[in-house]
């Protein structure tokens, strides 16, 4: 039987080990890279730093809070609360004509310009996308048409009539009261449990339409 020098043995064993620290890296930044999980639905109490959720389709779920997670209100707003150089967010669908339609529109405060900047796949329907960018027009003398422009492009969005627009603004903990609506994303922890990334809780009884 032919021998394996030590040297010959140690040359083997670093790329063995290279690919498998490569192996751990990427599974450990596929799970940060999970995608988000969507809860919409009504607060029933927050409990130190765990948020009870009581979800739209009846299921009641624990979301943990951060120190730092960010929290934001929404209110309503109007067609007029859309110009030209608003930063703003919109759910869509595609129209047969490449634009898309809008499911809810809303608008961020200029402290928040540049938030998730971009074109998305969205959990509000099937197909729906998620758009986020700046104003650069509006299409039409009723200015139901808007471009949204982000880094990669731009969308042309047609919203219609009976879609809600709201405007979003800094909250607080102070918001999440029991029977205030809210919809937020959260990752899993490494113990299963769900870690909010973001909440936004309607202010008045407003429903977040996003």
């Amino acid at each position: 039987m032919k021998t394996v020098s030590a040297r010959t043995l140690r040359a083997l064993a670093v790329p063995a080990l290279a690919a498998a620290l490569f192996a751990t890296t990427m599974s450990g930044a596929f799970a940060q890279d999970a995608k988000p999980t969507g809860v919409r639905g009504t607060v029933t109490s927050l409990t130190g730093d765990v948020l009870k959720v009581h979800t739209r389709d009846g299921k009641d779920v624990d979301v943990k809070l951060a120190a730092d997670t960010p929290i934001r209100g929404v209110a309503l707003a109007n067609i007029n609360d859309i110009k030209p150089d608003s930063y703003v967010g919109t759910a869509a669908i595609p129209q047969a004509d490449g634009t898309l339609k809008a499911l809810e529109v809303h608008v961020f405060p200029a402290s928040m310009r540049g938030a998730g900047e971009g074109h998305r796949a969205w959990d509000l329907g099937a197909n729906s996308t998620m758009t986020n960018g700046t104003v650069g027009s509006l299409v039409g003398s009723n200015g139901r048409t808007i471009t949204v422009k982000y880094k990669e492009g731009e969308k042309k969005v047609v919203i219609p009539q009976d879609v809600p627009i709201v405007s979003l603004e800094p909250g607080s903990r102070a918001m999440l009261v029991p029977g205030t609506k809210v919809v937020l994303f959260a990752h899993k922890d490494a113990d299963g449990s769900l870690a909010a990334n973001a909440i936004s809780a309607g202010e008045h009884g407003i429903t977040p339409p996003m």
